[in-house]
């Protein structure tokens, strides 16, 4: 059965112990215990750069602590690669706005896109691609449909986890499990062939790879990015 509590009992929880009014962009004790790091500390991009660039991209800033495309540039990736982990962030974006998630991304290529699957990060009620499940919120852009209507509304701030552990991938988003596939399947290759990631032998091949965030030319803001690697 799932129970629900107000806000009011919330806030009475938070007074009665004021350690778990955790502070933005950072990391428990449990989490740090558990393995998480940040990939994001809410005051630069030290360890972020661009897509098959040594430097950072144009159109992205550090503001109020998060994480904000504010102008054209280019798409974001960690300097750091990741196999097998466990990826926590949070966002939100304008009004029609559209941005993406993007994990086990190899640099080489034209495009982020073209090697890295996507988790779809989007204002559903406001942009087209909201009318169909596989470009939807939470979806595996263009191959996995998400589940609907999980998305909260725009200017609300949104909590992913995206798993990767071997060929396993699972979205979620807001608690629930809304896309789980496995890379490299005989369906994820047919979908894959279907589509037009087919036309990039690269997409979804690499076993480790950066975390990325994808400039798609709308204001969109980032924070509490957090991986925990799996062993």
């Amino acid at each position: 059965m799932i129970r629900r509590v107000g806000a009011a009992t919330i806030a009475l929880v938070l007074l009665a112990y004021p350690g778990m009014a955790q502070q933005m962009n950072t990391l428990s004790h449990a989490e740090r215990e558990a393995g998480w790091q940040l990939l994001f500390d809410g005051e630069s991009l030290d360890g972020w750069r661009g897509y098959n660039r040594p430097d950072l991209p144009g159109g992205w800033a550090v503001e109020e602590g998060l994480l904000t495309r504010v102008g054209p540039g280019g798409d974001l990736i960690t300097e750091a690669q990741f196999g097998d982990f466990e990826l926590s962030i949070d966002w939100r974006v304008v009004p029609g706005g559209n941005s993406g998630i993007l994990y086990r991304a190899a640099e080489g290529e034209q495009q982020v896109y073209h090697s890295a699957p996507e988790m779809q990060v989007l204002d559903d009620d406001g942009h087209r691609d909201g009318r169909d499940p596989l470009t939807s919120a939470g979806s595996n852009y263009g191959l996995h449909p998400a589940a609907r209507r999980v998305v909260r509304p725009v200017g609300s701030w949104n909590e992913v986890r995206i798993l990767v552990r071997g060929t396993h991938v699972e979205h979620w988003l807001n608690g629930t499990k809304v896309v789980e596939y496995e890379l490299r399947s005989d369906e994820w290759t047919e979908l894959v062939e279907n589509s037009k990631f087919g036309a990039w032998p690269a997409y979804g091949q690499a076993d480790r790879g950066h975390i990325g965030l994808q400039e798609h030319g709308d204001r969109v803001w980032y924070r509490n990015i957090k991986l925990r690697e799996l062993r």
